[in-house]
C-alpha cells in the first residue's frame, strides 16, 4: 500500500548568532543473530538456530528461557512478559548450554505450531542468562541475560491494515533559519502481522524541482500488529558525515556555528511528501 502526505514550509538562511535492541549485559557474552525470523503452517514444527560466544576466560554453562514481547509505546522497543501461553509456549531448546571460553556455541530450537493457530504474526525472545529459570511465577531470579528476538509468522489469509496518523516537521515548526530539519511521522498498523513500511520524503523546491529524497526509515524499523510506532528522519546536507540522525552539533563555537549553517544553505519555500509502501497486496491509499 502507499500512503502521501504533504507538508511545506519556509526557510530563510541567516548568518550567526544561534534512535537488537539491547537485551542486558552478560559479561562478554553476545549472541547473534539479534533477530530470527521464521514462519510455518498451523500443525507444523519449524526449526531454527543461534550463535552464543563467550569472550571470557572461562567456560559458561547458560539457562535458556523464552518470553513473548510486544510493542513498548512509540519508540519501537519491546516490552517482555513471560509466556504462559502465545509463542514463547510453542518454543522448545535446550534447559542448558556449555559455551567453552573464548568460542561459540550453535543453540538449535523447535517452534511446534499449534493446529488451530490463527494465522499472522506472533514474537517472542530466546534468552539465555547466567541463572536457571525459576518455576515459580511469584518467584522473582534475579541475573545477567542476552537473547535474540524471534520474529514469527504462522501461513494463512493474514488480513493487512494501516494507516499514517501524523505527519510533520518537529514542534509543527514551518519557518527555519538553516537546515537540519526534523521530521517526523506516526504509523499505525492495523493489521495481523508486522509491517516493514518502505518510506521515503521527497523534498522539492519553490519551482517544483526535486531537491532530496530521503529515506523514512533508515533504521529498517519494524511496526507490530496493533500498535503505533513513531519515526524520526532529518534533512542536512548531503556530505554532512552525521546524515540523517542527529541535529545541529551542541559544541560548536560560534564561528563554526555561522560556518556549519552556510555549509547547510537553502533558502525559499520547500514542500516535503512522504510516502509509506507497506503490506503484500499492492494496493495503494493516498493522502
Amino acid at each position: 500500500m502507499i500512503l502521501t502526505f504533504k507538508s511545506r514550509f519556509l526557510i530563510f538562511a541567516l548568518l550567526g548568532g544561534f534512535l537488537l535492541f539491547p537485551l542486558g549485559a552478560l559479561h562478554a557474552m553476545t549472541v547473534s543473530p539479534v533477530r530470527v525470523e521464521l514462519n510455518g503452517d498451523p500443525g507444523k514444527t519449524v526449526t531454527g538456530t543461534f550463535k552464543v560466544f563467550n569472550e571470557e576466560k572461562e567456560a559458561r554453562t547458560l539457562y535458556t528461557a523464552f518470553e513473548n514481547f510486544e510493542a513498548s509505546g512509540e519508540t519501537g522497543s519491546p516490552s517482555f512478559k513471560p509466556g504462559t501461553e502465545g509463542l514463547a509456549s510453542w518454543i522448545s531448546a535446550p534447559r542448558a548450554v556449555d559455551v567453552p571460553a573464548g568460542q561459540s556455541t550453535e543453540v538449535n530450537f523447535s517452534v511446534a505450531i499449534p493446529a488451530n493457530a490463527e494465522a499472522g504474526g506472533y514474537f517472542a525472545a530466546i534468552f539465555v542468562a547466567n541463572v536457571p529459570p525459576s518455576n515459580n511465577p511469584n518467584e522473582v531470579v534475579i541475573g545477567s541475560r542476552v537473547g535474540t528476538l524471534l520474529l514469527f509468522r504462522v501461513n494463512g489469509d493474514i488480513e493487512e491494515g494501516g494507516s499514517l496518523l501524523e505527519f510533520g516537521t518537529k514542534d509543527k515548526q514551518t519557518f527555519f533559519t538553516a537546515l537540519p530539519i526534523s521530521f517526523y511521522y506516526r504509523f499505525q498498523n492495523s493489521g495481523a502481522d508486522r509491517v516493514f513500511p518502505k518510506s521515503s520524503l521527497t523534498i522539492k523546491n519553490t519551482i517544483g524541482r526535486t531537491t532530496t529524497v530521503l529515506d523514512a526509515n533508515p533504521a529498517e524499523g519494524n511496526v507490530l500488529p496493533g500498535s503505533i510506532r513513531r519515526f524520526e528522519v532529518w534533512w542536512r546536507d548531503k556530505d554532512d558525515s552525521k546524515s540523517l540522525t542527529q541535529g545541529v552539533p551542541a559544541d560548536l563555537s560560534f564561528f563554526e556555528t555561522v560556518s556549519y549553517q552556510w555549509n547547510n544553505f537553502a533558502f525559499g519555500r520547500y514542500s516535503a511528501n512522504l510516502e509509506i509502501a507497506y503490506g503484500t497486496k499492492g494496493e495503494t491509499v493516498s493522502k
